[in-house]
């Protein structure tokens, strides 16, 4: 039997919550308590809606304005045999205050009009526009005058997930079509993080392919192996990068970088100092020359002046028996050379970070590699990790050690990184918090 919508529209509060408007005919019983009366800010996700909806059943707040009264809303039943309960307001003002975590589906009278929407004779559904906005993720029915299937579909169009006739309600078509309502946003909603999802992977995807290069070594007889690990949760990027490149006279450049913080703004500077470091490099421009530049692009692009990024450069000689060392306030580079233990290249007399001192210098060091060698760079995140549950950490010392291991169990190349930074992560009982990049390059022959 249809139960007519009640004209009473307060809402006693009691001390759980705030109790359902019920239909006249069909009063709540006294052990029933109503839904919690909280604030509508925020609304619940599709998930939320429906592990209540599972749990409580179904909630329908119905946005009317029937002053004969003619409009009567059936009983309801859910899918699992629960009663649909039945809210009902008379404005937008009272449905805004109606509208609280617990209701899972909205019946709008498309004929409604209130002082809070603007009476725009151009815009029929601006009263569904405005609650669309007021509910973003609740189901929405129009409801709609007999055969009005054109302003149906227009409200469908608009954004609400069905359209009914308002003089066709009935307790099965009502019930269905708000499963089917509620069932569609969530749907709605899935889909639409999943597009957000894959167009969030695509930027990141452009962001990655500037921050984590494809070095340019065609020629060298050089080999190379990067690994990358952002410190953020759920972070594809950080604020670390590299990059490598051959030169026109055979001369190979390597570098690794670290700007402060770990933040898509860090992430992009990082991109934009890795753009400059190739571009001065294929200029002819190295060491100090080089460093002083990146400075400067460092400091007009930087959102904060505290903001400062640490640098190693290597340029290694056409014969790649030689190179020349440069550190901007980043940890000293790794060499393992064939027949010797791996150690830290020298690492004195560095220059500061990039950011820090005006007009610093950045000197040049001469290194002999050797015939075969082996010539790791990393940031800070692969040795400032903690070593158990305790405050100590790796340091370059325990970073040394472990390589030492690795290489003497037969590791190179892009297992030894792999098991470097594996080892690190295990002995840190779990995610390092901060970003880690660490690349390989390889001579295996003495000429």
């Amino acid at each position: 039997m249809p139960v007519p919508i009640p004209r009473q529209r307060a809402i006693p509060a009691v001390e759980s919550g705030q109790a359902d408007t019920l239909p006249t005919s069909a009063p709540a019983p006294a052990s029933a308590p109503g839904p919690t009366a909280v604030d509508p800010e925020p609304l619940p996700t599709p998930t939320d809606i429906d592990q209540q909806a599972s749990s409580t059943g179904l909630s329908l707040l119905v946005i009317e304005d029937d002053p004969v009264g003619s409009l009567s809303v059936p009983q309801m039943l859910d899918s699992a045999g629960k009663p649909i309960r039945v809210r009902t307001a008379r404005n937008l003002t009272e449905a805004e205050r109606l509208l609280t975590d617990d209701v899972h589906c909205i019946l709008l009278d498309l004929t409604l009009a209130g002082p809070t929407v603007p009476q725009d004779d151009e815009d029929e559904l601006a009263t569904l526009k405005h609650v669309l906005r007021l509910a973003p993720r609740h189901a929405v029915l129009a409801l709609t005058a007999s055969g009005d299937t054109e302003g149906g579909a227009e409200a469908v169009r608009v954004g609400a997930q069905d359209y009914l006739f308002r003089d066709e309600l009935d307790g099965r078509l009502l019930s269905r079509a708000i499963r089917y309502a509620v069932e569609r946003k969530r749907a709605d909603a899935a889909q639409r993080q999943l597009t957000e999802s894959r167009l969030r992977a695509q930027e990141n995807a452009r962001l990655e392919r500037g921050l984590l290069p494809t070095p340019l070594l065609d020629g060298s007889p050089l080999r190379f192996a990067a690994r990358y690990r952002p410190g953020r949760s759920r972070a594809l990027l950080g604020g670390d990068f590299y990059d490598t490149v051959r030169t026109p006279d055979g001369s190979v450049h390597v570098m690794i970088g670290d700007v402060c913080g770990h933040g898509p703004d860090e992430a992009a500077l990082g991109v934009e100092l890795r753009i400059a470091w190739r571009t001065l490099t294929f200029a002819g421009l190295c060491g100090d020359e080089l460093l002083g530049t990146l400075q400067k692009v460092l400091e007009h692009e930087r959102a904060d002046e505290e903001i400062f990024a640490t640098l190693c450069t290597v340029d290694i000689a056409p014969d790649g028996r030689r190179a020349g060392l440069c550190l901007a306030g980043h940890p000293s580079p790794l060499i393992a050379r064939d027949g010797r233990l791996a150690e830290l290249l020298p690492y004195e007399n560095n220059g500061p970070a990039l950011g820090l001192l005006p007009n610093a210098r950045w000197p040049r060091r001469q290194v002999e590699l050797g015939g075969k060698w082996s010539l790791m760079l990393y940031t800070d995140g692969l040795i400032e990790g903690r070593i158990g549950q305790g405050n100590q950490r790796l340091g370059q010392e325990g970073m040394v050690e472990m390589v030492r291991r690795q290489i003497a169990a037969g590791l190179r190349g892009d297992e030894l990184l792999e098991a470097a930074v594996n080892e690190v992560r295990e002995l840190n009982g779990g995610d390092l918090t901060d970003d880690v990049a660490v690349l390989l390059l390889d001579r295996d022959r003495d000429r």
